[in-house]
């Protein structure tokens, strides 16, 4: 999984096998559409507590899912902290929380930028 920012969007490129068992596409929303911008530190333990899920969950360890309303998702794994978005288009998705070694440097630029 990669995290890509660019002036008008922020992109969650999915690995092949996690968009096939996360039952998933690549997110990509536009940054005039994100708010709430934060750290996570325990993604894992935030998206256990987000209810019914569908796609790859294994407690305790990742999920690659999303909530059966599909308005979150999760691309989360233990011991990783997490960037967390929320999502204000209209559409479905609202919010999105990723699992990436650079989630302070990337929640610092997306906050800077807003």
């Amino acid at each position: 999984m990669r995290i890509e920012i660019t002036d008008e969007y922020v992109e969650v490129r999915l690995a092949p096998w996690q968009r096939l068992l996360g039952l998933m596409r690549d997110i990509r929303v536009a940054r005039d559409d994100i708010s709430e911008v934060r750290v996570v530190v325990e993604p894992v333990r935030e998206a256990m507590r987000a209810g019914i899920k569908v796609g790859l969950r294994v407690p305790w360890l990742c999920f690659v899912a999303r909530t059966i309303t599909l308005d979150e998702a999760f691309v989360v794994r233990r011991g990783v902290p997490g960037l967390s978005f929320a999502v204000e288009n209209g559409g479905r998705l609202r919010r999105v929380l990723v699992s990436t070694p650079e989630a302070d440097e990337l929640a610092r630029r997306l906050q800077r930028d807003a």
